[in-house]
Parts: C-alpha cells; structure tokens; sequence
C-alpha cells in the first residue's frame, strides 16, 4: 500500500498522532515545561517512530513508562506519609500497643505481605517471643518463642542483622527447630524478611517482620522501609521504657520530676521540629533552654583524610566523638558532653553540650534524641541541597551547550536559585590535583567532595556549578568589578584573578588537597549573552591545564596572572593589555617624565643585555645607561631581569614597537 504524501487527506492525522507521541515521550521523560512548545525538536533519536514499530506500540509503551512513574511516586508518598504518621505517633506516644500495632500494620501494609509481625528480646530468658502480630491466624505461632540464634528471627536477633529468605522451610542457612518449623507451617508463611529493633545502633531489642504465604524476593527497597519502621518501634520502646523508670522514681524525687518535664518537653519540641522542618540552630537552642548549658553542633570536615570537627583539631574532640558513634550514645570529655550525628553509618558531625561535669540519664538521653533528630534535619537539608545543586547544574549545562536561549526564561531559572545573570560572571574550571605526598592520584570520594565544596560554594556566592570533562565548572558573579564591553578591553581582569585565587584556596581547604583552579575572561551578562558562557569555558580550560604544565598545584589564575602565555590563551589576544601590564609602569614614566626608560630598555635587550654596547646604541654615556636601568629595576621590580620576566618584557617591547608603527 502507497504510504500516504504531504498532500494527502492522512496527512495531518499523521502529524496529530506524532505530536501526541511526542507530548507523551516528553512527559515521560520528565521534560521541562519549554520543551512542549515544539515536541519533535525534543523528542530523541533512540525514541523517534518508526515504520517497524507501529505508533500504537509505541504509545502505549511510552503510557506504560508514564504509569510506572507515577505508581512509583504514589508508592514513595505512602511510605513517606506511613512514616510521617509514625513519626506523630511517637510524639503523641499514646498507648505503646497501639504504636507498635500501627507500626506492623503500616509496615505490611505497605510492602504488600500478607502478614508482618514483631518479636521482643527477653534478656532474663535469653531468648526472643512474640510481642504483636498483624494478618497471624495461627495461636501456636502468636505465642512462639525463638532462641538466640534459632530460625531466622533469632539469627536477627543475635546478629543485629537483617535477613531475608524466599522460601524459609527450604532454606538451610537458618538453625531449624521443631517448634519454629511447627509454628511457621501451621501459619503457613513462606517468604520472610526480619530487621533488628536496634537502640544507640547497637543494642537490639527485638526483630520487625514481613512474611508472605508465598514465595517472593525482599529487593533492597524494601529492606531499608522495614528497617525505618523497625527504628521508629525501637524508638517507641525505648521511650516507654525511660517514661517508666522516671514514674517509678517521682515518688520521693522532686529533681527527677523536673527531668521528666524537660525531657518531655525537649522531645516534643524536637518532634515538631522534625513535623514542620526545622533548623539544627533551632534544635540547639532548645536544648540550651531545656539542658541549661551551651550547645553547638560542629560539623564534620575532612581535612586530608582525617576528621576535624569544625574548627578544632584537637585529638581528644576527635576521640570522644569516635567514641559516641561507636558506642552509640553520648559520652563525656572534660566538662563537655558529645553526642555523635549519623545517619545511615555515615558521620555527619556532633552536638557539644557545654560546662556539664555531670549529666543525668534522662538528660543523656534528651541528647541523644537530639542528635538523632538533627541526623534526620541534616538529611532534609542535604537533599534539598542536592536538589538545588541539580537545577544549578541543568542551568550551567544549557549556558554551556547552547548559546540560544531566551534571556528573560534564563534570568527566571536563575532567580529561583538567588543567581543574578545580568552582572558580570567569569567561568572557572577546577581540578583536585594529587599532592606531592600522595601515594596515588585521587580516587571517586574524593572527587565526590570536590563536587560538593563546588556546589556548596556555588550557593553561598550566588553562582552557578555542573560537571564538565571529569571535574567541576562554576559560573560566579565578580564582585565590584566594572562591566566590561562584549568585545575589546577586559576591565574586570583583577578581580577575576582574586576570585580564582579565593576559589582555589577555599576548595583546598575544603577536600583537604591542592586543587587548581583556572578562570575566563568576565562574562559581561549570561543573561543577555548566553553564548558567552560557551565561549568562556575553553579559556578556562586552557589557563587550568596551563597552571598544571606549569607545575603551579593548588594555584588559581586568570589570563592576566601568566604573562605572554596568558596572551595566548584567550580568544581575543588582548596584547595592549599584555603591554600595559609588563611596562606599564615604565611607559607612564616615560609619558610623565619625558624620558627614554623604555627606549633604553629596548637597546639593552638588543645588545645582548650589555650596558657598554648599549650606550653606543643610544649615544649616551654608560653611566646614564646603569642609572636608567637601576629606574626601570624600581618600576618593574627586582626580578626584570631574571630569565622569565626577560622573556615576557622583550615580548612585551616588540609588541609595542609593532603597534606604533601600525598606529596602535
């Protein structure tokens, strides 16, 4: 059958039926709102329609990739609310069966089993039993009890591991008893999954269970929601547990009773700061009302492979807090008290109560809780951090790779993220360069914080930062420096050499190594001028990979800041402003004064640096020739004459002698 041409009546439906593939290819791919002005110019190579497969197939696979998307947000926004309203739970503290019986439902409810369930552990029997069960129709397993090490719950449970099986009555791994198989066979379950209630990071107390009567795989997902149940049940014991110690001991204490109060309130007000997103400058001040000493959080830096917390470098701050990660609890140095911050086993820093030699438990306790409050408020920040990193480096990318774009679409992407597009930018290119004592060159981590103190520093001076050939590229606005014309002189140079000095210095200090930074000539107005911003960054590559065969590690440079080879690595070939910078000195001089320094300079060089036949040359005597030179020594500095500075002056004396007599 003829495939139907332009003119035909199919035409149009031909052309209706792509834009509808196109609109949905860019709703599947997350495209932004401008791209749907004209789809076909969006839509990919690996995705265009063709004749071996039919549009119908492929819209519904782009639907079916739309569906999917969207079932796994719904799915995620249940979890989030599920663990919001777990987090509520906990803050209100109601009955503590009803939490944890909230906690279990939520929890199969969620990963879809049909059944979940909780063990605690029985210290005094050694053994772990049946606390609360959802979806159990067995009363023999509703009344199990496990050993230490027995089936997979008590492996858990001795372990602090999580475990999972697909089929458990054929899996060999766990220690099978007749009482445990009994009990499972009559509730008939056969895939389980089991994660510790742990307390401080250690310490279990128990294990958190999702079972199906069929076999299934437990993915990594889904793991890691169990486990965030199983944190907030363990939370929800450990605080039944410290309420009813304090009960007990209000009977003759008065000073107990004021702990509790404190406690109480210290928990609430952390638990609202969590609800309503709080800062950690506000979680230290609520402990300072409520502890009544000085608090701090510092946070961790790396410096050199080695932690330092804020600004202190003393070793016994870096113990202590090594010692309350370990440990997981608050631990006393000197009249200090420090409560280590993680998250996941990674160490995000540590809260510091001040000027308390003694600290009761339950105060201990409201530290702890603190930190681990200020674990999850560091989280919320990182990831709103990474996501304000994400659209700085969508915008940077696009200023890079495309030099058309609508200024007034760029300058409102920009203010969404506080970035000022209109003032004069420069480009600058960064690199981690090994050190000089280093046994290898740096690996992915360290890579990885470079990328972070470059973003981190992007934010804070309203700038700009994406990834470009293996290393970070920053666009940053120049501080008090003149707007430059587009072409012609650039009036910003020296404050676009101290920002690449003041980018250098602080990213070093932030990965703890040397890292090189090269920078362009300013950029007037990315806004105005998106294709500038292209044009600039091969200039900084140019100057970062000059530093680097220069041997200058760790430096950061404009241009300007390497003579006649700067000269050569920007686009414009400023060689008036190449002149101006190496005699300039003498050549107002000579304006001023009506002498001959540079003419004097210019027959020294040309006689081989000789004084004797250089007077000749200028029919002067050899006196006035050493007094001329000692002059330009105290105009240009001590170091005219040493080989470097020779090369570029004898450059810069010959291209000023072209541009005069070309009427420069």
């Amino acid at each position: 059958m003829q495939r139907p041409t332009d003119n035909s009546p199919e035409s149009p439906d031909r052309d209706a039926e792509a834009a509808c593939l196109g609109y949905l290819e860019l709703l599947s791919r997350g495209a932004p709102a401008e791209a749907y002005d004209d789809p076909a110019a969006h839509t990919t190579a690996p995705h265009a329609p063709s004749d071996t497969v039919p549009a119908a197939e492929r819209g519904r696979q782009l639907a079916l990739r739309i569906r999917a998307e969207l079932e796994g947000r719904r799915r995620r926004e249940a979890e989030l609310t599920a663990l919001f309203e777990t987090v509520h739970d906990l803050a209100g503290l109601r009955d503590l069966d009803d939490v944890l019986q909230a906690i279990v439902q939520r929890a199969r409810r969620l990963l879809g089993t049909e059944a979940a369930y909780m063990t605690l552990n029985d210290p005094e029997r050694g053994d772990t039993y049946m606390r609360v069960t959802e979806g159990s129709v067995s009363a023999r397993f509703q009344q199990l009890r496990l050993g230490m090490g027995e089936g997979l719950g008590g492996l858990v449970a001795q372990t602090a591991r999580p475990y999972a099986t697909q089929n458990y009555p054929r899996d060999a791994r766990f220690e099978h008893t007749d009482s445990i198989d009994g009990a499972v066979g009559e509730e008939g379950l056969i895939a389980i999954l089991g994660v510790p209630l742990l307390l401080g990071g250690r310490e279990v107390i128990g294990v958190l269970y999702a079972a199906d009567r069929r076999e299934r795989v437990f993915g990594p997902e889904q793991i890691a929601l169990l486990r965030s149940f199983a944190a907030h049940a363990a939370v929800a014991l450990d605080n039944t547990r410290l309420l009813t110690e304090t009960t007990q001991a209000l009977a003759g204490l008065r000073a107990v009773n004021e702990t509790i109060r404190r406690a109480s309130d210290v928990h609430d007000r952390l638990t609202e700061l969590v609800l309503r997103g709080g800062g950690v400058d506000e979680v230290t001040r609520v402990l300072a009302e409520v502890l009544g000493g000085r608090v701090e959080f510092s946070e961790r830096v790396e410096l050199g492979g080695s932690g330092e917390y804020g600004r202190r470098a003393d070793a016994a701050w870096t113990s202590a807090v090594e010692r309350s990660r370990r440990d997981g609890h608050a631990v006393r140095e000197g009249d200090t008290w420090v409560a280590a911050v993680t998250a996941g086993g990674e160490l995000l820093g540590a809260l510091l109560l001040h000027e308390y030699a003694e600290l009761a438990p339950v105060d201990q306790r409201t530290l702890e809780r603190a930190a681990m409050v200020t674990s999850l408020l560091q989280l919320a920040r990182r990831s709103a951090g990474e996501a304000e990193a994400r659209v700085r480096g969508e915008l940077l990318d696009e200023l890079l790779d495309a030099a058309h774009r609508e200024p007034h679409l760029l300058r409102d992407r920009a203010a969404r993220v506080d970035a000022d597009l209109d003032v004069p930018h420069t480009v600058l290119a960064a690199r981690l360069d090994a050190s000089r004592e280093a046994v290898s060159a740096p690996d992915e981590a360290d890579r990885q914080r470079l990328w972070s103190a470059a973003t981190h520093l992007a934010a804070t001076r309203h700038g700009l930062a994406a990834t470009r050939d293996g290393g970070p590229v920053l666009l940053l606005p120049l501080e008090g420096a003149p707007v430059p014309p587009l072409e012609g002189a650039h009036g910003g140079e020296g404050v676009v050499s101290r920002t690449a000095r003041q980018v250098a210095a602080e990213l070093g200090r932030a990965v703890g190594g040397p890292v090189t930074v090269g920078a362009s000539a300013p950029v007037p107005s990315p806004a105005a001028h998106p294709g500038s911003v292209a044009a600039a960054y091969p200039e900084a590559r140019r100057c970062l990979e000059a530093l680097s065969l220069l041997g200058r590690r760790g430096a950061g440079a404009a241009a300007e800041d390497l003579g006649f080879l700067g000269l050569l690595l920007t686009q414009t070939r400023d060689v008036g402003g190449f002149v101006r910078r190496t005699l300039g000195p003498a050549l107002d001089y000579d304006e001023r004064r009506g002498t001959e320094l540079v003419a004097t300079l210019d027959a020294y060089f040309a006689s081989g640096m000789s004084p004797v036949r250089a007077k000749d040359v200028l029919h002067v005597h050899v006196n006035t020739v050493a007094q001329r030179l000692e002059r330009v020594g105290r105009l240009l500095g001590d170091d005219w004459q040493a080989p470097h500075r020779a090369l570029e002056i004898q450059l810069a004396l010959r291209l000023h002698r072209l541009t005069g007599a070309l009427g420069g």
